[in-house]
């Protein structure tokens, strides 16, 4: 049963809703993925059992953080979604997303699943950031924004290539660094995209064994 920290405070409100243990990365997979079902949480999160998950969406689902749905036939599965409350932690995701990549360090090629890129590019950027057409080519990934959105795959006829590998790509992300990658098009209009980020946020001092946890799988 989950426990309340009874402060009338919003921060320990929230956490009193998202703040348990993998709460926040049920969140994490709903806002990258859309509908899942309770296998695919499950699968998604590796080392999470099996009564954690099914406790965590329960809490989550009276916290009117996400809900169940009865797909139609012939699917007929009960997929869990997140709410428009719960959708309102896109914004609070991205700014954690930035302020912990200085804990992760760049990434090793162990560290990342293929398709990586796209849950990247919706993590690393806000919704509707910008209305160019930009490609990004990291190593054997390909995604894109498009109208701010993020996708698999190239586009036809973008304003922007980035073309870089792995490590590249997290300087431009975190240190906003744009000679880690290459890139056709207006640099200008580079800038103006990672503009709109998170301020740079000043290198992280943690111990050594933390980091390295840092380093797993990255979906």
């Amino acid at each position: 049963m989950s426990r309340s920290y009874n402060q009338y405070c919003p921060i320990a409100c929230a956490l009193d809703l998202v703040g348990e243990r993998w709460s926040l990365l049920v969140v994490r997979e709903l806002l990258e993925r859309g509908e899942l079902r309770y296998s695919d949480l499950l699968a998604r999160l590796d080392g999470c059992g099996t009564n954690i998950l099914a406790a965590r969406l329960k809490h989550l689902e009276a916290g009117g953080v996400l809900r169940r749905r009865q797909l139609p036939p012939p699917a007929a599965s009960t997929v869990y979604e997140l709410t428009e409350y719960g959708e309102g932690l896109r914004l609070v995701m991205h700014q954690l997303a930035h302020w912990g990549a200085r804990v992760m360090g760049p990434p090793r090629n162990e560290d990342l699943e293929p398709g990586w890129l796209v849950g990247a590019l919706q993590t690393a950027f806000p919704p509707a950031v910008t209305a160019s057409r930009v490609e990004f080519r990291i190593g054997e990934e390909v995604a894109s924004l498009v109208d701010g959105e993020a996708q698999a795959g190239a586009i036809e006829n973008p304003d922007l290539v980035v073309t870089g590998d792995a490590a590249g790509f997290y300087h431009l992300v975190v240190d906003r660094d744009l000679d880690a990658v290459s890139v056709r098009g207006t640099r200008t209009n580079l800038r103006s995209l990672l503009a709109v980020l998170p301020p740079p946020a000043p290198p992280a001092v943690v111990p050594v064994d933390l980091v390295a946890q840092s380093h797993k799988v990255v979906a």
